[in-house]
């Protein structure tokens, strides 16, 4: 509100369309005359004493009918816009952030009723139920809808695979409450903008469709004065200006509205999100999966897939099978694209478009996950499998502050109370080393920094009390001396809630520092796993090898850097 008041314009035009509307809501009180009373010898007079603004074609007040005309006009445009909001944004929302039928669907009908002539439409209804301009303004907004559903469902296609939106899901948010509060608040902007210019656009239409003729001659508005005024242009000239004026005021009063409002929920600094990095890998085969007692999560033969344009699945990790016991750390160690994070993913059943589990099963304490519904495994998430992703910043919403962000699964997913999640959302936020949780909790996530935002995930992902963490290179970003704090933490945190934890990175230093067991993965498959201490002392596959001896640990010194030379100076320089 306070950035919208700092702009003039925005403020002129609101106190404009304010003083508009309250004009109309209390014409009875402040027009001078009924709408309809005549006065024969004041038919077309100029403005004068008794009629203000003048009398028009039948001696009527021109400032009475103005003010009551605004009734008709404004609830008519406006319900062009409830129309054509509800239903394009709705659908729009659904459409692309579902996809599938339903888009393809929405796409047609779209498509559809923006080849429709409109005015065509329109003439053919007034010719079926007659001048009822109500149910006119209603397929109006039928019409209008398909700009909205457009410019909805592209939005939220380019939003809908964000790290935040991914982040939600995982902390067990339902789809609709992902929609409703991370998505929709992504692009209100654009469609506060778009039911600005449509309520524009419809007051103009319906005062054009008056202009012809198509309206009650009965019942007052803009349009139907602007007729009456061109019928006797040639006697009263100055019929056109009022409602001409009223118009173009309420228009542009919309616009200036929109676009201020816009600039305040975008707020004064622009705030990119980096786009979702997709992962490729490729595909290779399996090795065995040793049996361990009691174990939190089995992973046997797991395989995932991506369909291809021609029908065919690509296969991107084949028969990846491992085992983590509560307590224990399994290092998911390998070069970029060798297929960690589609493991991961798939563990979370929270593969992009198009990834499939393909073969083989996740089982979480017995319970398997490959054949779990969408609602079943959101039950899971946030509830017995946290996730720690990496590019902290990323996973941020950053249009909500750091406490909202964590509260929100706290009330959705544990049934906390708002002061009760408030309350543990401050302990965790200190329990994970955040020395000031109070100033964090109210702060945006570009107001604190990348070591910070990681603290943050990790309070966030441990806020439901799960039993699994699955921790996706979550130190990459971060400098060294933070990446050894949040390894400590991670470790503290493991042994004190006895957690079962799946770490993916390319570091072997994470995992000599913190996994008891590595599994080495290449192209889609695990080629060695085992004790940590026997992989880094006896590697027995070529890969794992190559990747030891490509770390910097005893690698040799690189000998001092040679001083240049002085540079001489030439004869003609020293001169």
């Amino acid at each position: 509100m306070r950035r919208f008041l700092r702009n003039p314009l925005a403020v002129i035009a609101s106190l404009v369309f304010l003083a508009i509307v309250l004009s109309a809501v209390f014409a009875l009180w402040l027009a001078p005359y009924g709408a309809n009373f005549t006065k024969l010898a004041l038919v077309t007079a100029p403005p004068g004493e008794e009629f203000l603004l003048g009398g028009d074609g039948a001696g009527r007040d021109v400032l009475s009918r103005l003010i009551y005309a605004g009734q008709l006009t404004l609830a008519g445009s406006f319900l062009t816009v409830l129309v054509a909001a509800g239903l394009g944004v709705s659908t729009g929302l659904i459409a692309g952030y579902f996809g599938g039928w339903f888009d393809r669907f929405g796409g047609w009908m779209a498509n559809f009723l923006i080849v429709l002539p409109g005015t065509i439409v329109l003439v053919a209804m007034f010719t079926l139920i007659g001048p009822n301009i109500i149910i006119t303004m209603v397929v109006l907004g039928v019409l209008i809808a398909p700009n909205f559903f457009r410019l909805v469902r592209n939005l939220v296609i380019s939003v809908r695979n964000e790290l935040y939106v991914d982040a939600a899901r995982v902390s067990g948010l339902s789809d609709g409450r992902i929609i409703s509060r991370h998505i929709l608040s992504v692009v209100r902007a654009p469609i506060i903008i778009m039911a600005a210019s449509v309520w524009g656009i419809a007051i103009v239409v319906q005062a054009g469709l008056e202009f012809i003729g198509l309206g009650d001659p009965t019942t007052p508005t803009w349009g139907s004065m602007l007729l009456d005024a061109y019928n006797n242009i040639y006697i009263g000239r100055h019929l056109l200006l009022p409602p001409g004026l009223m118009i173009g005021l309420t228009v542009g009063a919309l616009i200036l509205i929109g676009n201020g409002l816009r600039d305040a929920l975008n707020g004064e600094e622009a705030i990119m999100v980096a786009p979702r990095q997709r992962v490729k890998d490729t595909a290779r085969a399996a090795v065995a999966v040793p049996s361990v007692p009691e174990a939190l999560l089995e992973v046997h033969g797991l395989s995932v897939g991506y369909a291809g344009r021609d029908g065919s699945t690509k296969t991107v990790v084949r028969s990846v099978g491992f085992t983590i016991a509560r307590g224990e750390i399994l290092g998911l160690v390998g070069e970029s694209g060798s297929g960690k994070t589609q493991t991961a993913l798939s563990v979370l059943r929270l593969l992009p478009e198009g990834g499939m589990v393909t073969g083989g099963g996740i089982w979480l304490e017995g319970q398997n996950l490959a054949g779990f519904s969408d609602a079943q495994m959101q039950a899971i998430r946030g509830r017995r499998i946290g996730y720690i992703p990496q590019e902290p910043m990323s996973n941020l919403d950053p249009l909500f502050r750091v406490g909202s962000q964590l509260c929100e699964p706290l009330q959705v997913v544990g049934g906390l109370s708002r002061q009760e999640a408030r309350d543990k959302a401050l302990a965790l936020l200190e329990r994970v080393g955040i020395a000031d949780p109070h100033r964090v909790f109210m702060s945006y996530p570009h107001q604190i920094s990348g070591g910070m935002a990681q603290r943050v995930l990790i309070a966030g992902a441990l806020s439901c009390d799960p039993d699994l963490l699955i921790a996706d290179e979550p130190t990459t970003a971060l400098d060294v001396t933070v990446q050894a704090e949040i390894l400590d933490l991670i470790r503290d945190l493991q042994a004190e809630r006895n957690l079962g934890v799946l770490m993916v990175t390319h570091n072997f230093g994470v995992v000599a520092d913190l996994c008891d067991r590595v599994a080495v993965m290449r192209g889609g498959e695990i080629v060695e796993l085992g004790p940590v201490n026997d992989i880094f002392a006896r590697p027995q596959h070529d890969y794992t090898r190559t990747l030891l001896a490509s770390t910097l640990e005893d690698a040799p010194v690189r000998p001092p850097l040679v001083p240049r030379p002085p540079r001489q100076q030439s004869a003609g320089a020293e001169a």
